[in-house]
């Protein structure tokens, strides 16, 4: 086997300084060349089993992609850690609309059109930019240290991703769960097609409503009424309007229903009908029908059998349907019809409007709603099985709230239009038997859908032969191009082989194991994705859907290319190296779900949450250097086990506190508890690791010249638990700081380039090791140890001045902890002697002049006679008092004015009287200290 581009091993010292950039390339080429994460199907291990979420391959990395990446990353790792044959498979989604547009756009910059290349050449273009550009993502996710099979990288047009696609079709168009048919749809005019409901963003708009007579065609009703009112947003559609409607049940217009209105502008007789969709209480209880223009006119059109009139071309100009507005804009249209109709007298009154407009996502322009012949898929069916399947907690939403999202979505389901008039993307697999129409297609055009044009050329003779039909047969493929989530809906299946059934990674990793995604495309992907798969595979495509929030900007704003306000995940990698990052973006999930907030300096391109984590890797690095200096070249290894019989008080605590530790870990990351997983690791490795025990094992490491057997007995112990807890840390902290972990524990094994910590077993559990009652005693030495540290501080003790300390305790297993630390504690606080007293015994040997601190039942004292000078701390004491006080007075005088405490922010209340209190606190304990000098 080649020699990898990794570091050597380091057994005796790491370099002084992190450099994070360098390590982080070096192993994420060393874990790529040399297929650590390319599973064998055949290998054993429970299967586990994540299909990545694609990226449009026309993007870059934003901190959305960084956040799922190390949500993603940090699952699959410690499944890997827990002995799971793991396939983490990457790929990215061709972006039908995104894509045209961009090479629209250059072509229109030279002054051309796509028809001008013809489709052939578009599509080689287009194919070209994929891979000049689109590798930019892929590239980018790399630098975070993605552990995904990159062998397996999927695309979502590349060969088989598109045999499935055909095969998918032709099975829903066989089981009649595809059709073509002319319906009501969003229409783009920018992007010249059809969009889905789901990618319709509805957007608050300062319009105008403007109010319209419609003249009584018989003249003047019984009650001398010549005309109804109506109002409408959009006065250009009036043009198409085929019937005005009133509410059924109210009494102004019951004696007009059936009779007819004369259409201003056009002169065409439109009947005034009775219907229940309108409200009779908005407006004035009229409402004008335009069914091929307005879905719910549509649906009122097709209940009293009104005729469609399309008055709008596709472009989003006035068709010869609109008279003489023909070829004005639509919004040229507008103003000239509103003009119209005023100079005939038909306009009322126009009224300001605040109102919702669809736009589409992708165009950015108000959809238009048009009557085209499109192909749709018939969904009820398959959102039925999903809904049977949920009802078994198939797939589990975690957090489980989402489930309902899902569920009722699923139950209020219209029919999925899936054809898009675009070239870049999956041509729809029909043939147009053309020669039956003339040589066009046309809504009339007879087709047949098939895998390939030799087998539509096959069905076509068999239907069209003889007879009347015309010789020889000519058939045209649909222009059109299928939505793009109709492929993301097969990924979770397709990538893996599917139609093939036989297909090995489809047999190993199907259903696959959790879904990690936004909250933001349920509808668009996660529902696609369990419609599709339950109807070719009869499973749900995921057991587990772990729906995680989104990463808001220091202001807990939205992040947003049109806000401006987006962070550039890159920037922060280079400054503070990918595993700062990804920590951080973990360690900020306080519940699955939950939305995060990062901060981030602008002018600086500086983050403190991320430099904090940058500041936690410099930790364990330099806590890992002190062990490599103080081990004696020895490896975890080769130091092998502790004698149990030979543990120290403080070893046993701390082998004691990583038992539960690794069995809190393993729980929370397999429960998708992320966040939990990455605080408690921190307060571990940071608090009682690197502050409490190394600390407490110094001296015991390097016990001075000519030491004693026992003391190197003791030496040995010391180290084998040191070498034993960083080993074991290491691991767990890997799923979060793959790079960093990777980098420390050679250093710390000596293991070779070819062995990797990504692929080490979890840490064995040493349930024996377990002991609540000696980490909840020394927690309390802990609080001891630190209120020694305090009192010396408030005493003005010089680092190098000696006091005796005296703790006094009633409970005796709190003694015990205490008098088997004494020298724990002498090393920690300087002491010059430790005195342990039951409260009898320090009431029959009183000290004197001694500062106190009391930690829950502990009573720390200090004597400081003889060591201080007490009138100088007396004055300082009193000085404090004085400032607590008057701090005291105004805050409470503020907290008193009902103008503070009534009108200001209750956040900005709450934070004065937690200061409050703080201060009454301060004041009191300086009270203490005082009366304790006597």
């Amino acid at each position: 086997m080649a020699r990898l581009a990794v570091p050597a091993p380091v057994t005796d010292a790491l370099p002084k300084t992190y450099e994070p950039v360098g390590t982080e390339a070096r192993w994420q080429q060393a874990w790529e060349t040399s297929g650590a994460f390319h599973p064998d199907p055949s290998a054993p291990g429970e299967p586990f089993s994540v299909v990545i979420p694609p990226p449009n391959v026309t993007g870059s990395l934003h901190m959305g992609h960084a956040f799922n990446t190390a949500l993603i990353d940090t699952i699959v790792r410690f499944q890997r850690l827990q002995g799971k044959n793991v396939l983490c498979l990457p790929g990215t989604d061709h972006a039908s609309i995104a894509v045209q547009t961009i090479l629209e756009k250059q072509l229109k910059a030279e002054g051309k059109r796509k028809e001008d290349l013809g489709r052939e050449a578009f599509l080689e273009k287009a194919w070209e930019w994929k891979v000049q550009s689109g590798g930019t993502i892929v590239g980018q996710l790399r630098r975070l240290g993605y552990s995904v099979d990159w062998r397996r990288e999927r695309f979502t047009l590349d060969a088989g991703c598109s045999a499935a696609v055909i095969e998918a079709f032709n099975r829903l168009h066989e089981q009649g769960l595809i059709y073509r048919g002319e319906y009501l749809v969003n229409w783009c005019p920018a992007s010249g097609s059809a969009v889905s409901d789901l990618e319709v963003e509805m957007k608050e708009v300062d319009g105008h409503l403007w109010h319209f007579r419609y003249p009584l065609t018989a003249g003047a009703a019984a009650d001398g009424r010549t005309h109804l009112e109506v109002a409408t947003t959009r006065p250009e559609t009036l043009l198409g309007d085929t019937a005005v409607a009133v509410n059924p049940k109210d009494p102004r217009y019951a004696d007009l229903v059936g009779q007819t209105l004369t259409l201003p502008l056009v002169g065409r007789e439109i009947p005034i009908v009775a219907d229940d969709h309108v409200d009779a209480e908005f407006g004035t209880g009229c409402v004008k029908v335009t069914p091929a223009h307005d879905p719910n006119d549509f649906a009122i059109g097709q209940r009293h059998n009104l005729p469609l009139i399309t008055v709008m071309a596709k472009d989003g100009s006035m068709n010869e349907a609109a008279g003489r507005f023909q070829g004005l804009d639509r919004f040229e249209a507008r103003k000239a019809v509103v003009a119209a109709m005023e100079a005939e007298g038909f306009l009322v009154k126009v009224e300001d409007y605040r109102h919702s407009v669809p736009f589409s996502d992708r165009g950015k322009v108000p959809v238009e709603p048009l009557l085209s012949t499109q192909w749709f898929v018939k969904t009820e069916p398959l959102a039925a099985r999903c809904r049977e399947a949920l009802e078994n907690a198939d797939p589990c939403f975690v957090p489980e709230r989402w489930s309902k999202v899902y569920r009722d979505w699923l139950t209020d389901i219209r029919d999925w239009c899936i054809s898009r008039q675009l070239w870049w993307g999956h041509r729809i697999p029909a043939w147009f038997v053309v020669s039956e129409t003339g040589g066009v297609i046309t809504d009339s055009t007879p087709y047949v859908v098939a895998r390939d044009e030799a087998e539509a050329r096959a069905k076509a003779e068999a239907q069209f032969s003889g007879g009347t039909h015309a010789h020889p047969l000519v058939l045209q493929q649909d222009p059109d191009a299928l939505d793009t989530w109709f492929s993301s809906g097969l990924w979770p299946f397709s990538t893996l082989g599917w139609p093939d059934a036989d297909a090995a990674d489809l047999a190993r990793w199907y259903p696959t194991s959790v879904l990690v995604t936004g909250f933001d495309i349920i509808f668009f992907w996660v529902a696609r994705m369990t419609m599709m798969a339950g109807a070719f595979t009869g499973r749900m495509p995921f057991q587990d859907v772990y729906i995680h929030g989104l990463v808001r900007d220091e202001n807990n704003r939205k992040m947003s290319k049109s806000a401006g306000n987006g962070i550039d995940p890159l920037l922060l990698i280079d400054r503070y190296g990918a595993d700062a990052l990804r920590f951080a973006l973990v360690r900020e999930v306080a519940g699955a779900g939950q939305d995060i907030r990062l901060d981030y300096d602008r002018k600086s391109d500086t983050s403190a949450t991320v430099e904090a984590s940058r500041n936690f890797a410099n930790k364990l690095w330099n806590a890992t250097r002190f062990a490599l200096m103080n081990l004696g070249g020895e490896t975890p290894a080769s130091l092998g086990e502790p004698d149990p019989g030979a543990l120290q008080l403080a070893d046993r605590w701390i082998l004691s506190r990583l038992a539960r530790v690794n069995r809190e870990t393993a729980e929370r990351y397999g429960s998708y508890g992320l966040g939990e997983a990455s605080k408690g690791l921190y307060e571990f490795a940071w608090n009682e690791v690197c502050d409490w025990y190394v600390e407490l094992i110094k001296r015991r490491l390097n016990p001075g010249e000519n030491p004693s057997p026992e003391a190197l007995a003791d030496q040995r112990t010391a180290r084998q638990v040191l070498a034993k807890v960083l080993n074991a840390l290491l691991v767990m902290l890997h799923p979060l700081m793959p790079h960093l972990s990777e980098e420390l524990w050679h250093g710390l094994t000596g293991e070779p380039e070819t062995t990797f910590l990504a692929l080490q077993p979890w840490p064995a559990l040493d349930v024996a090791a377990l002991d609540d009652s000696l980490e909840a005693s020394f927690a309390e030495l802990i609080e001891a140890i630190r209120v020694v540290r305090n009192l010396r501080a408030v005493a003005g003790l010089k680092p190098s001045q000696s006091v005796p300390v005296r703790f006094v305790s009633g409970r005796s297993e709190l003694a015990a902890v205490l008098t088997a630390a004494t020298a724990d504690i002498t090393a920690l606080t300087r002491a010059e002697r430790v005195e342990v007293l039951d409260p009898a015994a320090a009431e029959a040997n009183p000290a004197t002049k001694a500062l106190a601190g009391v930690s829950g039942e502990l009573q720390v004292l200090l004597p400081i006679e003889g060591l201080v000078d007490l009138e100088a701390l007396r004055a300082r004491l009193e000085k404090d008092i004085a400032k607590a006080e008057k701090e005291i007075k105004g805050l409470a005088g503020r907290l008193a004015n009902p103008n503070f405490a009534d009108k200001a922010p209750p956040e900005v209340v709450a934070e004065c009287k937690a200061n409050l209190a703080d201060a009454k606190a301060q004041a009191e304990l300086a009270r203490r200290r005082l009366a304790d000098l006597g």
